[in-house]
């Protein structure tokens, strides 16, 4: 038998633990999926995804039934995702800015040459790729849209931007992804 989000909730609430592996088995694809897209790499992904799981069992008894579970749980995800590249951002600036390895024109021309030699990958992967280099907000906005097939009402809800602005940034997204394949 299988149970909706709503019974497997009200299971855990009433102390089911096995209730809350059903529910992170039908998540835990998501959310890793979704942290992968944001984040770029297998390894931060996995970290986001536990931690994303560890935050839902903590808070899961908080789930009020005004959106969908899956609404909530990218929502989590999003957020814990751009804090993630908040931290990381901070972290490679000190460690940029006393390096001198940044004004080394040999590693410049190398990572040039390491771009140029993954044409034989997959269009995903070179997606996956350019996503990397978008703005957060722009990379979210493609990500929920393109991956998760959200529709921008939901994408409003997970990320509280105006409709206008989400088609805006996914506008941009698109044309700067476009722009930056046709490049390769």
């Amino acid at each position: 038998m299988e149970f909706s989000d709503k019974e497997l909730i009200e299971q855990f609430i009433s102390g089911s633990d096995y209730a809350f592996n059903l529910l992170a088995k039908k998540y835990q694809p998501k959310i890793y999926w979704h942290a992968r897209r944001m984040l770029g790499n297998h390894d931060d992904a996995d970290e986001l995804m536990q931690e994303v799981l560890l935050v839902i069992y903590n808070k899961l008894n908080s789930f009020r039934f005004d959106s969908n579970l899956s609404t909530w749980i990218y929502k989590i995800t999003s957020t814990r995702a751009i804090n993630f590249i908040k931290r990381k951002n901070v972290k490679r600036f000190l460690r940029i800015s006393d390096s001198k390895e940044l004004l080394d024109g040999q590693n410049l021309h190398a990572a040039k040459d390491i771009i140029k030699n993954i044409e034989d990958k997959e269009k995903i992967d070179l997606i996956n790729h350019q996503l990397q280099k978008l703005p957060v907000k722009q990379r979210e906005v493609f990500i929920l849209r393109n991956f998760e097939g959200l529709s921008y009402d939901e994408i409003n809800k997970i990320t509280g931007q105006s409709v206008g602005a989400l088609k805006a940034n996914y506008f941009h997204a698109l044309k700067k992804i476009t722009g930056l394949i046709d490049e390769q």
